[in-house]
């Protein structure tokens, strides 16, 4: 007698229910927000300019500050260059105009009396080279020229004067007293001291959680949010208040970021009781810039998300379900997730063993 064995069918065993503490669950509460994005950057001059001398001559003065680091103010004498040579242009320039205004009274004389005598031989068309007409033209002409001449010697003059219509500072000069410069020559080095900027990088993700002004064509030009600059100086922490005013035209081909610009009104500006250093160009900082208000995000511990972009919460029947949802920000102890109901309870044990269709068993309190 033949006896087969007959292997049993597997059973798909359910998995055990699984306890978990309460402080392994974490109730969305989906709310508005608005989300700062850190980022970091060097403070830099926003106008810096090669002061340069239209005129040549010997330098006869300079002002006290013109000294690398030294602070000027709009308007200010920076270097006075001798007058002597264009004071004499100017008088050669006077002679001329007063012969040219001469020459011009002496032809318009002669015209008028061409006209009478050609008036008194009856004739009806006179010769316009007999009324004297193209010598009047000329004698206009020259007298333009003597004018123009003249207001030339009298900017070259004020050209002398070396100054800048900005409050500023020296970062670095080329000449000193009694130096003979030419024209074209540089002067100095110098920038602008009524604002600085900070050119910070902006990722992809950090992109989405901000209103920039990105610079379309026929847009009219807005700043964007507000910034907060902050740097440790001589061993303190100080900060300033600063705004996005505009975003560079290209991306950064190297890293893919967009480079939003932060400017900051007046960085030299201290009274006695200030103590805060001077934003000096140069300074690495590090910027909190402020976020759009977003709807239906939810503030987790970041144990929460998992590395696949997901979380697992409790859904029905006590069963553990994956959610996909994105991630706005991170600050290392917390994240912010949009995509949860209110209410739902997400897991935030960082327990491997728990996975998706587990039945597990929460506590009293958060049931």
């Amino acid at each position: 007698m033949h006896c087969s064995l007959v292997s049993p069918s597997p059973r798909l065993r359910p998995y055990p229910r699984r306890p978990l503490r309460s402080s392994a669950l974490y109730p969305a509460e989906p709310q508005q927000v608005t989300l700062p994005v850190t980022a970091q950057g060097t403070v830099q001059a926003e106008l810096e300019v090669s002061l340069t001398s239209q005129v040549s001559g010997r330098v006869t003065a300079v002002s006290p500050m013109f000294v690398p680091g030294g602070f000027f103010e709009a308007g200010e004498t920076l270097v006075q260059i001798e007058e002597a040579d264009y004071l004499l242009a100017i008088a050669r320039a006077e002679s001329q105009l007063a012969s040219a205004q001469r020459t011009l009274a002496e032809e318009e004389g002669r015209a008028l009396q061409a006209r009478r005598e050609w008036r008194d031989l009856g004739a009806d068309k006179a010769n316009s080279l007999f009324l004297r007409e193209p010598q009047i033209a000329a004698a206009k002409a020259s007298l333009k020229a003597a004018e123009a001449d003249l207001e030339n010697a009298h900017l070259n003059l004020k050209r002398t004067r070396l100054s800048l219509p900005f409050n500023g500072r020296i970062v670095s000069k080329s000449v000193d007293l009694g130096q003979y410069v030419g024209g074209g020559a540089g002067i100095a080095r110098v920038y602008s001291t009524d604002r600085v900027q900070v050119r910070l990088p902006i990722t992809d993700r950090q992109l989405a959680l901000l209103e920039l002004p990105l610079g379309r064509p026929g847009e009219v030009m807005v700043s964007g949010p507000e910034v907060r600059i902050s740097t440790v100086f001589a061993g303190e922490r100080w900060e300033w208040n600063a705004v996005i005013e505009r975003t560079e035209a290209n991306l950064d081909v190297d890293s893919r970021v967009l480079y939003a610009v932060a400017v900051i009104e007046e960085p030299f500006s201290s009274d006695v009781s200030d103590r805060r250093p001077p934003l000096t160009p140069g300074m690495f900082v590090e910027a909190e810039i402020a976020g759009r208000v977003m709807n239906g995000v939810s503030r987790l511990p970041r144990t929460a998300l998992r590395n696949d972009g997901t979380v697992l919460v409790v859904g029905s029947e006590s069963q553990l379900e994956e959610r996909s949802v994105r991630a706005m920000h991170s600050d290392g102890r917390n994240v912010w997730i949009a995509g949860l109901d209110a209410g739902a309870r997400v897991v935030v044990s960082e327990d491997s063993l728990l996975s998706v269709g587990m039945t597990v068993t929460p506590t009293p309190a958060m049931q």
